[in-house]
């Protein structure tokens, strides 16, 4: 409501706006008469503009203008407005002088409003609608007494016009409507004889109207009904509500009608009865399909999965429940109706009132979440959807409400995001929650201390007792770890055995080292499992935040090249980063940039050491050795290049590029002697391997007997089954499989049960001290007794001095290999060394070892010094 609705007292003013609104005026085409009207209140005071305004709650609306070019104006600048509240004859001589004018936007300017003259339009209510308004541009000295009469005399024509306008209307439209109207309308005279009949009555009834004027009432009512509703219908008094009854039509089908009736007066003092009567068919039948709906409804309610509730909006008690809310409230119908939460659950009552309150004051729908704690104790979770509703009796009486019992639903969620977010082995966090934590803590600049933690010796474990075993010593890990740190350090699995531990408590720099051994020394105890009991141990690198980087990525790298150095210095071993080793790292991996390119370009060339018959002294094989020299390191050790070769994914070229020019160069040397190669683990991952062979033999032409293929026993102990299957299928081939490095593995007698090696391989850290170390010599002595009974051939690597020979060869060793008698050769100078026609029979001898270091050479072949 405007300013001046509360200037005039605003019940004053909602009545005229009311009776503003009944006229049905405001915004209607312009009328000729009430054009004219404006056009006679200019011309009469010589103005140059007139208008019929009609002032609304926030408006002037012109119904008629005269050199007036827009159709209304803000009530807040109306002159009008003020007519209307003094309800008098206003003139304004100038406005620009009239202090209750002289700031209106309409005044200012050259052409704005100066002379101002407004009749009130009063019409027979008393109300006044608007004005008769006449303004001018220029100022004058006031209104004469004949002009004033005149536009008096227009302003109370204009009110006259209006209200006769709607009574025509009203009228006319009454007319219309009872004749297009689909109900019956007809006139009783006092003996309740018809004497006006619509259209509506005629389609209704079927009588025409000729055949129903002067027709009796009882035609049109069924035979069932009673006398006193004839006598009720001539007296009238049934006509402030509506009459139902059966009614018939002129064929004598009855059907169900409701009929208002109202007595019009006539000349002679005298009242006829109008009826107005319309078919309730429908009606009835959506009646009683909205009680067949109703039954079905309930049945719903009461069936549906969630609980229905309805409230009082004001009392907060329950009015209704289904079935499934008695279930999740835990109380009967009868206990709810009729009781709010606050008697029912009192220690959730503030909050639920508190949502509710939300509810009926927005009148929008509020969906919630809330606990429930039920009489038997048990806590479930509910999902409420409430929303207010208005009743028989008032707006907003009832607050319906749905609840589901989420309680199920919410720990799904839960799980899933704790399994999100952790490890669903160990229930530690998982890589990703690990790395928010992380980043969490190097965006807000938080010192902490990093500890990347790789468990030593694990996968010999998973791979030689398998996956349960493996997770089970995991598990234990997780359980170990946590139990090492504090409760605002953070443990992750990063993935396989590695871990992560950040120290992000007090004084995380002094506690690294201390918490570092405490994790070493917990993880190198022993696993009982239900199957066996495992020993592990656990490698750490440490990174310190912020002095070791100054992002997460950096930390990262950094601890995991402490780790490297860690793992490189042995098992159970702990490092710091420092600056040198990620210096070390830049050459690594320009070191690797190198090799590949070494690969490629085929700069990988092959040595080749003799394998000597003790018996015979005759070279019956030579192994293949792969070697790098880089152009500006010089030689690169294999210890050091192979594992990169293996990390970078090129293992797969290098190992065929090796395969091919073993089998090429064999294929030129003497039938008896055999070529080894060595194989990667990674080799037997790739699942081609055979193929590969198989390729090779056949593009070089060697004679599969020729080749022999030593495996490790990390290999044979990552997937044993497996590995074997694999050994058999080479095999099968003619290829020769020899074990090599035995003795530094777990050196399970199984495997010989499980697979017949062609040959065993001493390790050489065996060979080195059989002189001096009596368990060094039993093992070998052990290995060699076993092969001879399984006719297994034995070579000992790594033979260097003669007594180390003669105490090979006293043992029984079936094959010699070291510097003792060549240092790897080139392609060239091993088929020189085979094809003369030479042996190593002076150089081995049985005799009682002298420790004298005496580099051998077969008969006719140059000497070949030890590198």
């Amino acid at each position: 409501m405007s300013d001046f609705a509360h200037s005039i007292g605003l019940p004053a003013e909602c009545e005229r706006l009311n009776a503003l609104a009944d006229l049905n005026i405001l915004d209607t085409p312009a009328e000729r008469e009430f054009d004219e009207i404006a056009h006679l209140a200019a011309e009469a005071i010589g103005a140059e503009s007139a208008a019929i305004s009609l002032v609304d709650a926030d408006r002037q609306w012109f119904k008629a203008r005269y050199g007036v070019p827009f159709s209304e104006t803000p009530r807040d600048v109306a002159f009008c407005s003020y007519v209307v509240d003094t309800r008098e004859l206003t003139v304004v001589p100038d406005a620009r002088l009239d202090t209750r004018f002289k700031d209106n936007p309409f005044v200012s300017g050259e052409d704005g409003i100066r002379f101002y003259v407004g009749v009130p339009l009063i019409i027979s209510s008393g109300h006044c609608l608007g004005t008769l308004c006449v303004f001018d541009p220029a100022p004058r000295d006031g209104l004469r007494p004949d002009q004033q009469a005149v536009l008096t005399t227009l302003a109370k024509v204009t009110a006259e016009l209006i209200e006769s306008r709607q009574s025509r209307r009203m009228g006319e439209i009454a007319a219309r409507i009872v004749d297009a109207s689909t109900e019956a309308v007809i006139c009783l005279d006092a003996a309740s004889h018809i004497y006006y009949w619509n259209h509506g009555a005629e389609d209704m009834f079927g009588y025409p109207l000729e055949d129903a004027i002067g027709m009796h009432v009882e035609k049109v009512i069924a035979s069932g009904l009673t006398a006193s509703l004839l006598h009720e219908i001539n007296r009238g008094r049934k006509r402030n509500s509506p009459v139902e009854f059966t009614a018939l039509r002129s064929d004598g089908s009855e059907f169900p009608v409701e009929m208002l009736l109202a007595r019009l007066p006539t000349g002679e003092g005298q009242g006829v009865l109008a009826a107005v009567i319309r078919d309730i068919s429908e009606r009835k039948a959506m009646e009683r399909e909205q009680q067949h709906t109703r039954a079905m409804l309930d049945n719903i309610v009461s069936s549906l999965p969630a609980m229905i509730f309805l409230k009082d909006a004001d009392t907060r008690e329950y009015v209704l429940v289904n079935r499934v809310g008695e279930r999740i409230l835990g109380h009967s119908s009868e206990e709810i109706i009729g009781s709010s939460v606050r008697k029912l659950f009192p220690q959730h009552a503030d909050r639920c009132e508190q949502i509710e309150d939300e509810v009926v004051a927005s009148g929008e729908k509020i969906v919630s979440e809330s606990e429930l704690v039920r009489p038997d104790g048990r806590q479930r979770k509910l999902r409420t959807s409430r929303i207010v509703i208005d009743g028989p009796d008032r707006p907003r009486q009832y607050i319906l409400g749905l609840a589901e019992d989420v309680t199920e639903v919410r720990q799904a969620e839960a799980e899933v995001l704790r399994l999100a977010h952790h490890d669903t082995l160990t229930g530690l966090k998982n890589r990703g929650n690990f790395a928010e934590s992380l980043n969490r803590l190097v965006d807000t600049r938080t010192p902490f201390a990093l500890l990347s933690v790789d468990l030593d010796r694990f996968k010999a474990v998973n791979d030689q007792f398998g996956h349960l075993v493996g997770d089970e010593v995991l598990a234990q890990v997780g359980k170990r770890l946590e139990a090492a740190v504090g409760p605002d350090d953070i443990v992750a699995r990063i993935g396989g055995d590695e871990f992560c531990v950040i120290l992000a408590g007090k004084r995380p720099d002094d506690r690294a080292a201390v918490v570092a051994q405490a994790i070493v020394d917990r993880l190198s105890e022993p696993y009982s499992t239900d199957r066996i009991v495992a020993h592990c141990g656990a490698s750490i690198g440490m990174v310190l935040f912020p002095q070791h980087g100054k992002t997460s990525a950096d930390v990262r790298q950094f601890a995991d090249l402490a780790l490297y150095r860690a793992k490189d210095d042995g098992n159970r071993s702990i490092c710091l980063f420092s600056a040198d080793m990620a210096d070390a790292a830049h050459n690594r991996h320009a070191l690797e940039a190198d090799l590949r390119k070494a690969i490629d370009n085929g700069e990988i060339e092959l040595k080749y050491q003799p394998v000597v018959a003790a018996g015979t002294g005759q070279i019956t094989s030579a192994e293949a050795l792969a070697r790098w020299t880089h152009p500006v390191h010089g030689p690169i050790s294999p210890e050091v290049f192979i594992p990169i070769v293996e990390e970078c994914g090129l293992i797969d070229t290098l190992s065929r590029n090796v395969l091919r020019q073993a089998c090429f160069d064999a294929r030129t040397w003497p039938e008896h002697v055999r070529v080894a190669v060595n194989l990667s683990p990674l080799q037997f991952q790739n699942g081609y391997l055979r193929d590969t062979l198989e390729d090779v033999l056949d593009e070089s032409g060697l004679t599969p007997n020729r080749l022999q293929l030593e495996v490790t026993e990390s290999l044979v102990i990552r997937d044993i089954e497996r590995t074997f299957a694999e050994l058999e299928r080479l095999r099968s081939l003619g290829i020769q499989i020899l074990m090599d490095d035995f003795g530094t593995g777990y050196s399970s007698l199984c495997y010989f049960q499980r697979f017949p090696f062609d040959k065993v391989k001493i390790d050489k850290s065996f060979v080195r001290d059989i002189a001096t170390s009596r368990a060094s010599r039993a093992i070998v002595q052990a290995v060699i007794g076993l092969s001879r009974q399984l006719d297994m051939k034995v070579v000992a690597e790594g033979v260097e001095t003669e007594q180390q020979m003669r105490h090979l060869v006293a043992l029984g060793c079936t094959h010699l290999q070291g510097f003792m008698f060549s240092e790897p050769l080139s392609a060239k100078r091993i088929f020189e060394m085979i094809t003369s026609a030479g042996s190593f029979r002076e150089t081995i001898s049985p005799g009682p070892p002298d420790g004298r270091h005496r580099p051998g050479r077969p008969s006719g072949f140059p000497h070949i010094s030890a590198a």
